[in-house]
């Protein structure tokens, strides 16, 4: 995110000494991706960041991936994963369950009430939506508040832990890159500044406005990382407190931005997808389908039309109103719909006649599209609905 930031205590000059009120010095470091080639940020620390005192292996959550065969579309109902009060003993980070995965990107779920371990993914950023609940995520940044409807962006090596606020099941559906997530180019000017045509600007983007400093030592962070054989995990115990810095400035952070400051692009007919997206990462693309008035031809057909997903397989999560055009489905709140490439799909049976003269939708949904194929996690298998491929067969 190229929208440049300053928090707390900072020297005038970077790379030049930056002393503590006792004389010494703080260590800089600097956080910066695409080898020194890209966005980056300075951080100050009371403490020496690559200091550890002791490593050991963490085992991940399942990490188990399926093939999608024989080929078919998959309705998922994540609610079921995590029933009655089992929540309150669940984390985001260890609680985690995947549902869909390939090489570039991994999707998983999460229903929580416990605070997570200290936690940084070194295989890429991720993108935590806020489905319902709220809490903090404190990070190496400083701190920020969560609620539903938000997106939280975490890049790529940012210690943080989620801290939900207890009172209800902090639901997270959580996309973790093996890239970095950006808004889409198109929305950009040459030098990173969002454009008029954006359907967000960067007064939408909230980060961190303070340090968040502790001083405990001997605190683990849970990494999940990348080796020769796939990903894996370790606990690295830290000499000093992660949460030590002092300032920081640059244009790589953690923000949120939250969905209902998405301003729907509409027009006369129907709009494609691409006019719903929110970011994108490498080989897949974040959208949403947000409240919005709908197309106003005077013949216009609202609902999509049946559509082959040529390159990518399409990954809807349905998060909040009403979905006209999958009535019949079995679809609903906290449902995931995965239409592979290869499969047309689109409005359920009587969807395209019942949505003639509609002029709004209220329906709340993040689509995530990738351009490789993806596999099943084991959350989803536990999750299926088994009749949904047949659904636009039924009278």
């Amino acid at each position: 995110m190229a929208f440049y930031r300053s928090v707390g205590d900072l020297p005038p000059k970077r790379h030049t000494q930056h002393r503590r009120p006792d004389g010494g010095l703080y260590s800089e470091e600097l956080m910066g991706e695409e080898g020194f080639s890209s966005d980056s940020a300075l951080l100050y620390h009371r403490g020496i960041p690559a200091a550890v005192r002791e490593v050991r292996s963490w085992e991940l959550p399942d990490q188990s991936l399926f093939a999608n065969q024989p080929l078919i579309p998959r309705h998922l109902k994540l609610h079921e994963l995590v029933t009655g009060n089992d929540w309150k003993t669940l984390d985001p980070v260890c609680g985690r369950r995947l549902v869909l995965g390939n090489g570039d990107v991994r999707i998983s779920y999460a229903v929580a009430g416990e605070t997570s371990p200290y936690y940084r993914n070194a295989v890429g950023d991720e993108c935590g939506y806020v489905e319902s609940g709220s809490g903090v995520i404190e990070t190496v940044f400083g701190a920020l508040p969560i609620r539903a409807g938000d997106y939280v962006v975490i890049p790529r090596a940012t210690t943080h832990r989620w801290l939900p606020d207890g009172n209800e099941p902090l639901r997270l559906y959580l996309i973790e890159a093996s890239s970095h997530i950006t808004p889409p180019r198109r929305y950009l000017s040459k030098h990173g500044q969002l454009l008029e045509h954006a359907p967000y600007c960067e007064r939408d983007l909230h980060g961190p406005t303070e340090p968040l400093l502790a001083d405990d030592d001997g605190v683990e962070v849970y990494i999940k990382h990348r080796t020769s054989g796939g990903i894996a995990g370790s606990i690295h115990t830290h000499a000093s407190h992660p949460f030590d810095v002092v300032g920081w400035d640059g244009c790589l952070y953690p923000f949120t931005f939250n969905i209902s400051d998405f301003e729907p692009i509409t027009g006369r007919i129907h709009q494609p997808p691409p006019a719903h997206q929110v970011f994108e990462g490498g080989n897949f693309v974040i959208c949403n389908f947000v409240p919005r008035k709908v197309d106003y031809h005077p013949l216009a057909v609202p609902v999509p039309y049946y559509h082959s997903n040529v390159d990518s397989d399409e990954v809807m999560f349905y998060c909040g109103g009403d979905y006209e055009a999958r009535k019949g489905s079995g679809i609903g709140q906290g449902s995931v719909s995965l239409h592979p490439g290869g499969h047309t799909h689109g409005p359920q049976p009587g969807a395209v006649e019942r949505s003639l003269g509609a002029e709004f939708f209220d329906e709340l949904a993040v689509m995530v599209d990738t351009f490789r194929p993806l596999d099943l996690g084991q959350a989803a298998l536990d999750c299926e609905d088994g009749g949904y491929a047949w659904s636009w067969s039924r009278p």
